[in-house]
């Protein structure tokens, strides 16, 4: 396994609606490696998690997205939950950060319903990735390859469909900021991460 000392990874969630497991495997994944972990949303406080549609445990807010800057993470991976992502793309700030953090080309991660807010930061064009079935159409209509395979790696992009397939896509998060370079923060992280797949 690659040791991610000194990585820092950023958890981008609405303040309700993510799916738990989503969250807390990918989290315990990163966590385990090395890294640094931190959840961010809209809003300080807390985050609802859901196991489906019941609701689960709360997970406490690190930083809202304001108080949030790309330069301080090496990577940015997106939970699901149906509520979570659809409430995240009405929000500004968190469609903007969204979109500079894959322009920086650092690793990106998308599991399920996530993908919502890829396609709000309109950053999925011309990329092949996944997704839960129903956003398919919604992906191609944003201009993305869309396919159905459980793990999907486009450049610094990785995506995924849904929780069974959460063992490939905390193994490959971990792999790829593994080899995105040394050290958070910076253009040696971008750099190498795009070019990881």
């Amino acid at each position: 396994m690659s040791t991610l000392s000194g990585k820092t990874v950023a958890f981008l969630t609405a303040n309700e609606g993510v799916e738990r497991v989503e969250l807390t495997e990918p989290w315990d994944a990163v966590t385990a490696a090395g890294a640094t972990a931190q959840l961010i949303s809209p809003r300080a406080g807390e985050v609802q998690t859901f196991d489906h549609l019941d609701k689960a445990e709360k997970r406490p807010v690190d930083r809202t997205v304001t108080e949030a800057s790309v330069d301080d993470y090496d990577a940015l991976v997106l939970p699901g939950g149906v509520a979570n992502p659809d409430a995240l793309r009405l929000d500004k700030d968190a469609v903007d950060f969204v979109r500079e953090f894959v322009s920086s080309g650092k690793p990106v991660a998308a599991i399920c319903h996530a993908a919502w807010t890829l396609v709000e930061a309109d950053v999925v064009r011309g990329k092949r990735m996944t997704s839960w079935p129903s956003l398919q159409t919604d992906l191609r209509n944003a201009g993305a390859q869309w396919v159905d395979e459980e793990l999907v790696v486009d450049g610094s992009l990785v995506t995924s469909r849904k929780p069974d397939d959460l063992p490939a896509f905390c193994g490959k998060v971990v792999d790829i900021l593994g080899s995105a370079g040394s050290g958070s923060s910076g253009s040696g992280s971008a750099g190498s991460g795009s070019a990881s797949s």
